[in-house]
């Protein structure tokens, strides 16, 4: 175990880079979604291709309001950029580096959410001051 790195290499780097693009493809492909049926509410076909809602429609009770899917897009729109952010700290070698406690975020935690900024140490410890 490489308990005293201060960065991960360039090799887990790219391994990184991989996992955020492969998921900022899907991210923008429902971000498309999303908006598509916010301009074209009520259009079955788009319902159709959307994989965030397949878990909905399985019972067929999927009706999403505009205000609800400007909601999802908003929400969809912020992770992109997240991820997108995650790629720029990727290109200056700061990524997977804790941004309060300087220490290496677990592959673990960086592989189920790469645009972490945060050990869970850390977002425990901010959570608690939060709450003073």
């Amino acid at each position: 175990m490489e308990e005293n790195k201060t960065r991960y290499s360039d090799e887990e780097l790219e391994e990184f880079r991989g996992i955020i693009n492969e998921m900022l493809v899907k991210a923008r492909a429902e971000y498309d979604t999303l908006r598509q049926v916010v301009m074209h509410a009520g259009s079955n076909d788009i319902q159709d291709t959307a994989p965030t809602f397949k878990t909905v429609e399985d019972d067929g009770a999927l009706q999403l309001s505009k205000e609800e899917a400007s909601q999802l897009a908003q929400r969809q729109y912020k992770f992109i950029q997240n991820l997108e952010a995650a790629l720029v700290r990727i290109e200056n070698k700061t990524y997977g580096i804790c941004r309060v406690t300087g220490k290496l975020i677990p592959k673990e935690r960086l592989r189920l959410v790469p645009h972490a900024t945060l050990t869970v140490e850390a977002k425990e410890m901010l959570a608690k001051q939060g709450k003073n």
